[in-house]
């Protein structure tokens, strides 16, 4: 079983680009998700998978999923896409049992070809998208690709088509969730990985199917930046066992209860006043599997409830809360002003319920706010806590010497997070002084310039200028200078050029040996000129020296150019690059594979746009 909550380290970032703050882009602010479950139906599943554990967790999935307008859908593939179902709109419990079922009339086929089946769900949700919902993918491969080139498709073509797949789904904002199920230690982690990162989803990996259960619940939870809250672990003795589970407010809209075991389970539910429930009820939803039981309560009353497990002796039962807030969180508008050093600025934060502002000092007392402050010049954030009060959260900060800020407050608890819009300040310099007004009488007169000196002058300069044409002539007779079809412009990989560039380069370090990805380190590159490398520019230790020779020059597109002096592998898009240097350009990402250490850096550029298009670097 995984054992730990995976935590979403990829958020989105929102800009406001007016004189001193104004919104760029809305953002989905509602928990309804448009979901599309992509599921690995080729016959090596019958190996890694024999108990249709995949399955179970798949339906799993739909069961979490609100009733409320909640849309999901599913592709099956293996050579080519078996099945499919497009997007249903969940209103009633028929609505899951249909989709339950399409999952249990699935077969198995022969071949793989992850492209297809992820073409396909990005078709779907082309097809579906809606305002004001969350689109995500959730993708399960248990091997890499197996195309039957009698049918006339290569493995080459599969991999381009599935690389065009990844940029549409990145194109589109539609994250990927990949599950790669290593039961034969042959998966192609690299492949997956790259679909995840690059469309700002998550992979997970496991050898075990019996963990899907659980990595479907952290993906659910993810997407709507919810937590799986670990309630307790059993093991069935045969009779009922007391478990108490906590509703911490009123503002849940619906807790999610699952109780996963190979066994199926007998479930009594009190509520905090001591009164048992009769399940299933208006208010509280039931749906057993053979491998999970889920209890869906439609919002509880916050206390302390009492649950009641029977499970098969020596069976062990895995229990766990998510809980579906339909809150977001509300920087308040700051004062429009024009901003200088030293000015205190007033921030307050509150959450909303369906666009009204929520009053509730047990909501706002229970989860820690945080007011995060980015200096943009120097790229440095102070964290900085906010006092909680009946209407919501409060705090201030005195504004530096940079010329621009950004904010965002964040408000945590054990069961769920939210994050405000960022709102990006920009201080007003202070004005040049002026130079003290020289008395007319006493300023000097003017150079008492003549017709005859300007022509003078221009002889000269006439002269300087013909002698030089004279002498690059004779240096060319004489064979010291030679001139050929050169373009006027030749690029050299180690010609040090002066061009400005604008954006972030991303990494991320990963452990090969465990297979732990880093958190995610950003640097800006505002106004950086010539050549540099990942040392200098993240300080990177020693263990990193390698990449010392691996040095980026910007382009005159605002492109890098990657140049690869050292003894480290670079790939592109899973391919080795045999060349010296490569183009990387936006939102391109490539791998350093580490020679001296066991790991790699993924390296990646976001955010470029040309100089005359911005407005703040």
């Amino acid at each position: 079983m995984l054992k730990k909550t995976i935590v979403c380290f990829v958020m989105f970032i929102y800009l406001f680009t007016l004189t001193n703050v104004q919104a760029e882009d809305s953002f989905v602010t509602s928990s309804r998700i448009e979901g599309v479950l992509v599921i690995d139906v080729s016959k090596s599943m019958l190996t890694s998978d024999p108990n249709k554990i995949s399955n179970e967790a798949m339906k799993m999935f739909i069961d979490m999923s609100s009733l409320k307008g909640d849309k999901i859908g599913f592709i099956a593939y293996a050579g080519d896409v078996v099945a499919k179902m497009d997007l249903v709109k969940l209103q009633t419990e028929q609505d899951k049992i249909g989709l339950k079922a399409f999952i249990d009339s699935l077969s198995q086929y022969p071949n793989t070809d992850i492209s297809v089946g992820l073409k396909e769900a990005i078709k779907a949700l082309e097809a579906s998208h809606e305002q004001n919902y969350r689109p995500l993918i959730v993708l399960l491969a248990d091997g890499n690709n197996d195309v039957n080139e009698k049918k006339g498709v290569t493995l080459q073509q599969a991999t381009d088509g599935l690389n065009a797949a990844v940029a549409e789904a990145k194109t589109k904002g539609y994250p990927v969730y990949v599950i790669g199920l290593n039961e034969d230690g042959t998966l192609n982690k690299d492949i997956l990985q790259n679909i995840a990162t690059t469309t700002n989803g998550k992979f997970f990996e496991t050898s075990s199917a019996d963990d899907l259960p659980r990595i479907l619940s952290e993906i659910f939870a993810n997407h709507l930046k919810l937590k799986v809250v670990p309630v307790d672990e059993l093991v069935g003795k045969g009779d009922f066992e007391d478990v108490t589970i906590t509703i911490p407010n009123t503002n849940v809209l619906e807790a999610n209860l699952s109780l996963v075991s190979s066994q199926p389970v007998e479930i009594k539910l009190f509520d905090p006043s001591g009164t048992e429930q009769i399940l299933p009820s208006d208010k509280i939803s039931i749906t057993k599997s053979k491998s999970y039981s889920m209890v869906k309560m439609i919002s509880p009353v916050p206390g302390d409830w009492t649950l009641k497990v029977k499970g098969v002796a020596s069976d062990k039962i895995d229990i766990n809360f998510v809980f579906n807030y339909d809150l977001q969180l509300s920087l308040a508008p700051l004062e429009s002003k024009n901003y200088k050093a030293g000015d205190t600025i007033k921030v307050e934060a509150f959450f909303e319920d369906n666009g009204q502002q929520v009053s509730n000092n047990d909501l706002y007392s229970t989860l820690k706010a945080t007011l995060l402050l980015t200096d943009l010049d120097t790229n440095q954030t102070e964290e900085i806590p906010l006092a909680a009060d009946q209407q919501g959260y409060s705090g201030e900060f005195i504004l530096g010497n940079s010329e621009s800020y950004e904010i965002l407050v964040k408000a945590e608890g054990n069961s769920f997070s939210r994050e405000t819009l960022v709102q990006q300040i920009s201080v007003q310099k202070a004005a040049t002084p002026t130079a003290p007004k020289v008395n007319p009488e006493k300023e000097a007169q003017p150079f008492p310039w003549t017709y005859a000196s300007v022509i003078g002058l221009a002889a000269i300069l006439m002269v300087t200028l013909m002698l030089s044409y004279f002498k690059k002539r004779k240096k060319v007779k004489k064979g010291k200078t030679k001139h050929s079809a050169v373009p006027a412009y030749t690029f050299s990989p180690t010609r040090k050029r002066k061009v400005g560039f604008f954006g972030h380069i991303m990494i991320e370090i990963k452990d090969e040996e465990t297979g732990e990805l880093f958190e995610s380190k950003y640097e800006k590159l505002k106004g950086f000129k010539g050549e540099f490398n990942l040392t200098q520019l993240f300080k990177l230790t020693q263990e990193f020296k390698e990449t010392d020779k691996i040095n980026f020059i910007p382009l005159t597109d605002f492109a890098l150019l990657v140049f690869n002096k050292s003894d480290c592998v670079i790939e592109m898009n899973g391919v080795a690059v045999e060349e010296e240097y490569l183009r990387l350009r936006p939102n391109d990402t490539v791998r350093i594979v580490l020679k001296d250490t066991n790991k790699s850096i993924f390296v990646s550029i976001i955010g470029l746009e040309k100089k005359k298009n911005l407005k703040h670097a």
